[in-house]
């Protein structure tokens, strides 16, 4: 049992010393980091292109340490705020763009659906004070291929009338 804690004090001490030694790096002053597409209130059927805007900082790999660059973060359906002390999760609600990407696919369940940009620095941290975009909501509605037999009653589809 003895090991067991060593072992956990030693990895929670690593943590901060690499921590300590990673965070707090500022953004450029007059840095923004925006949504080309979509546009916040959008409503989009099936899969779309999200195009990732960034403006006064440099976008890199992740690892590449170079002065005002980082790469971005897509943070979909996210409420907690984010820890600048750590580096930004990696999960199906936090995906990450290490290879520089400017533009992503997504493929998002029908509903209502938030997205934020948050950009890192190349060990994955937020700059401090996190660089971020607004935060959107889009909706997603059913592609006609997903939908089946319903296609054409929505509102507004088929005949119009003058």
């Amino acid at each position: 049992m003895r090991i067991v804690r060593l072992i956990a004090l030693s990895a929670v001490l690593a943590s901060i010393s690499c921590a300590a030694h990673a965070q707090g790096k500022p953004a450029a002053k007059d840095a923004l980091l925006y949504f080309i597409w979509p546009q916040n209130g959008a409503v989009i059927k099936g899969g779309f292109w999200c195009r990732f805007g960034l403006r006064n900082m440099g976008v890199t790999h992740a690892g590449d340490d170079y002065q005002n660059s980082g790469h971005h973060h897509l943070l979909i359906d996210v409420n907690e705020p984010l820890n600048v002390n750590e580096p930004i999760p990696q999960d199906k609600n936090h995906l990450h763009y290490g290879a520089g990407q400017t533009e992503a696919r997504l493929e998002l369940p029908p509903g209502k659906h938030t997205l934020q940009l948050v950009l890192g620095d190349a060990k994955h941290y937020p700059f401090s004070p996190p660089l971020v975009s607004e935060k959107i909501t889009i909706t997603v509605k059913e592609s006609p291929a997903t939908r089946g037999s319903v296609a054409g009653l929505e509102p507004g589809a088929g005949a119009h009338h003058h």
